[in-house]
C-alpha cells in the first residue's frame, strides 16, 4: 500500500493538469460559440447597451454583398451591431427582383425584431410585406416612407442628402481639371438606374464642379444595371474619348467597371458609398454615404426601444451621415484646404439648396 500511493497521487496529479489543459482548450471554443450564442441568443443584456439582445434581418439589394459599397456598408453596419450590441444578425442575398418579397417575408415570419431592405429598389416589395406583418418594424435605406403607397406606420426611411457628397467632390474634380489644364475641360459621371439616389449624387457631383470650375462640360450616362461591371466600363470608355478626365461612378457593383476604366485610361476616378481609395491612386476620392452608420443605429433604436415608424430619419454631412473619403496623395495641399472649406460651408448652412435632381 505503502510504494502505491505516491504512484496513485502522481496518477491523480497528472489527471488534474489534464483536466486544466483541457478545460483551456475547451475555453477557446466557448469563447466563440459564447459569441455565436450571444448573438443569437435574443432576450440575453449585453454591456453595450441596456435593452434586451433582438433579432434584426437584412435583405440586400440585387448587388448582393460583394458590391464594395452599398450592401457591403450596411452588411458591416449589422456586424458592427453584432459585436457591440450582442444581437442576433442575419442576412439574405436577392439574386433578383423576385426574390424581395419572399426575403422579407421569410424573416419577417421568423419573428425578427427589425427587418431591414437595403435599398431603393425594395420599396414596393417592403410596402406589401409590411401591411402583412403590422407588429414587424422595418426600415429602408433610400425611400422616403411617406412615399411608400399604403405610408405603412412600422416602417422608417432611412435617407441620405447624396446631392451634398456629390457637391463635394465635384468642386474637387472641377478645381483638379482646372489645374491640370487641357485644351478640354472635362468629366463623367456613369450611374446604374436613374433613380433618385444616385442621380441626387450626379446632381451634386454636376453643381460642384461647375462651381468650381464654371467652364467645365459635363457627361452622364446610366448603365441601367448595378452588378454587370461591363456595361459600365464601356460607359466610362466612351466619356473618356470624348474627353473625360474624371470618372465618377454611382453604380453599386457595376460602377468598378468604370473606376476600372479610368484606371486603363490614366484618367481620375471618384467613387460612392464608401471609401474606395483602396483599389489605386487613379481614386481621386470617394462620396461617402454611411449605411453602415444608419443600420448601427438604427439597430440602436431598435433595442433601446426607442425605434419609431411612419417616419424617417435624414443623414447629411451636418450630421456626420455622408462625406468625403481620402484624397488621392498628388492632389496639391492648397485645392484639399478649398475643398474642406465647402464641406464646413455645407455643414453650417452657408451653402443650400444644391440641387438634386438630374433632367
Amino acid at each position: 500500500m505503502s510504494r502505491r500511493r505516491p504512484a496513485l497521487w502522481t496518477l491523480l496529479g497528472l489527471c488534474a493538469v489534464l483536466l486544466v489543459a483541457l478545460a483551456g482548450c475547451g475555453g477557446d471554443d466557448d469563447e466563440s460559440a459564447g459569441a455565436t450564442t450571444a448573438a443569437e441568443t435574443a432576450g440575453t443584456t449585453t454591456e453595450a447597451s441596456a435593452g434586451p439582445a433582438i433579432k434584426v434581418g437584412l435583405v440586400t439589394d440585387i448587388g448582393g454583398l460583394d458590391d464594395r459599397s452599398f450592401n457591403f456598408l450596411a452588411n458591416k453596419g449589422l456586424d458592427q451591431a453584432e459585436r457591440e450590441l450582442g444581437v442576433q444578425g442575419r442576412v439574405v442575398v436577392s439574386r433578383n427582383n423576385a426574390d424581395y418579397v419572399p426575403n422579407l417575408t421569410s424573416l419577417a415570419k421568423a419573428k425578427y425584431d427589425l427587418v431591414i431592405a437595403v435599398g431603393f429598389l425594395m420599396a414596393d416589395a417592403l410596402d406589401t410585406v409590411a401591411k402583412q406583418f403590422p407588429d414587424t418594424n422595418f426600415a429602408i435605406i433610400d425611400f422616403d416612407q411617406a412615399a411608400m403607397k399604403s405610408k405603412p406606420k412600422n416602417v422608417r426611411g432611412l435617407l441620405f442628402k447624396e446631392q451634398e457628397a456629390g457637391y463635394l467632390v465635384g468642386y474637387l474634380a472641377g478645381l483638379v481639371t482646372k489645374q491640370e489644364g487641357g485644351s478640354q475641360q472635362v468629366i463623367g459621371s456613369v450611374g446604374g438606374q436613374k433613380i433618385p439616389p444616385v442621380d441626387r449624387y450626379i446632381a451634386g457631383y454636376r453643381a460642384g464642379a461647375r462651381k468650381a470650375n464654371p467652364g467645365i462640360t459635363t457627361l452622364n450616362g446610366y448603365s441601367q444595371d448595378f452588378v454587370d461591371q461591363a456595361k459600365c466600363k464601356e460607359l466610362a470608355l466612351d466619356q473618356i474619348a470624348r474627353g473625360a478626365q474624371v470618372i465618377f461612378q454611382v453604380a453599386g457593383q457595376c460602377g468598378l467597371g468604370a473606376l476600372s476604366a479610368a484606371q486603363e485610361k490614366n484618367v481620375r476616378g471618384i467613387g460612392v458609398d464608401a471609401d474606395q481609395a483602396y483599389l489605386g491612386e487613379h481614386v481621386l476620392t470617394s462620396a461617402l454615404k454611411k449605411v453602415d452608420v444608419a443600420v448601427y443605429q438604427t439597430v440602436q433604436d431598435a433595442q433601446d426601444g426607442k425605434f419609431t415608424g411612419g417616419t424617417n430619419r435624414v443623414f447629411d454631412i451636418a450630421s456626420g451621415g455622408v462625406g468625403m473619403g481620402k484624397i488621392t496623395p498628388d492632389v496639391p495641399a492648397d485645392l484639399v484646404a478649398q475643398v474642406n472649406r465647402i464641406q464646413d460651408q455645407i455643414a453650417s448652412g452657408q451653402i443650400k439648396n444644391i440641387p438634386d435632381t438630374v433632367g
